[in-house]
């Protein structure tokens, strides 16, 4: 007989916090702070610090740090607003850097 699976996620690396889904992921082709980052389309969890104006790679973007709800590791950002038209795709999504985020139920 067959195990069941539950879903893959993503935890804060400091208190193991469920914060994704590996469902979710858009994209693993993304530079954060410290290295490596994912694109997300949601995140839970988490809460959003300000919002501010960040000159980024791909340009100028609105975007508030996301923080792990319950431990306050700063995990990422979300993309509030990108003034470019090539980069709108990004408005409502999370990056979370790799070297923050753990996988769970692997």
């Amino acid at each position: 007989m067959a195990e069941l699976v539950g879903p893959r996620l993503y935890s804060c690396c400091n208190c193991r916090n469920n914060v994704a889904l590996h469902d979710d992921i858009i994209s693993k082709a993304f530079q954060g702070r410290n290295g490596r980052a994912f694109l997300f389309a949601h995140a839970m969890n988490i809460a959003t610090g300000p919002k501010e104006d960040r000159q980024l790679m791909t340009g100028l973007h609105t975007v508030a740090d996301v923080y792990c709800f319950e431990c306050r590791e700063i995990l990422g950002w979300k993309y509030e607003r990108a003034y470019e038209e090539t980069q709108k795709y990004k408005e409502g999504k999370y990056i979370l850097e790799k070297s923050k985020i753990v996988k769970e139920n692997w």
